[in-house]
């Protein structure tokens, strides 16, 4: 049976000013995972990741763990969101450097008011209504979210392990569902920092099998790593 995981990056710095950057956190998960699939995932015949700081210093890690000598292929639809523009297209005014991060200090609860601002960017992101507005539309981005799941899927690796973001697997997991594409990043609010969504490549096409597992985490006994940012 051919299978590709899909693999969510580790915990990012959200109160740092560079988020693409793994917290402490996520960098063990990332060892973590690692060490679960080197007793339980095999091995993989080809490696993917996206092309962010954060996919590549969760898969590094996670491939040492897991005793795999291999080095990732980038692919570009594999990549996430780009939330910066999102936010500046919705509010201007957080455009400046350094502004996003001072804005939700300002908040009583960070974490919700970040939630809250960036649901209300992905609306206006999805709806269609100012795709002129954006350096890519939502409908290109999932296309090439897509595209880059039929290249996976037509390689001959057997089993193919892919380092990404909530963003590309929601839209992976939505469309195997049949649902429709404005429903796609409600699949990513519950997405946990190196989660692992499981895909059956068949002759048939590709259909999803298990959606954000992380036994590696449960079986630590550690609220504390379990993430969603």
């Amino acid at each position: 049976m051919r299978e590709l995981l899909l693999i969510r990056h580790g915990q990012a710095s959200f109160h740092a000013d560079d988020y693409d950057q793994l917290s402490p956190i996520g960098e063990r998960q990332s060892a973590l995972l690692g060490q679960w699939l080197a007793e339980c995932g095999g091995q993989p015949d080809l490696v993917a990741m996206g092309p962010r700081v954060r996919h590549r210093d969760t898969a590094m890690p996670c491939l040492r763990a897991a005793g795999v000598d291999m080095q990732p292929t980038v692919m570009p639809g594999l990549d996430e969101v780009d939330h910066v523009e999102l936010l500046a297209r919705l509010r201007p005014e957080l455009a400046a450097p350094g502004a996003l991060l001072a804005a939700m200090k300002q908040q009583a609860d960070p974490f919700r008011a970040f939630q809250q601002l960036f649901v209300d960017a992905l609306d206006r992101w999805s709806g269609g209504a100012h795709d002129a507005d954006y350096t890519r539309s939502w409908a290109d981005f999932r296309h090439g979210v897509l595209d880059a799941l039929q290249q996976l899927s037509e390689s001959k690796a057997n089993t193919i392990w892919a380092f990404t973001s909530g963003g590309p697997i929601a839209v992976i997991a939505s469309a195997l569902l049949q649902a429709h594409p404005s429903r796609a990043f409600e699949l990513s609010w519950s997405l946990v920092n190196t989660g692992v969504t499981r895909i059956r490549l068949g002759s048939r096409g590709p259909s999803l099998v298990t959606y954000n597992a992380w036994p590696h985490l449960e079986r630590m006994r550690g609220e504390s790593l379990v993430t969603l940012r």
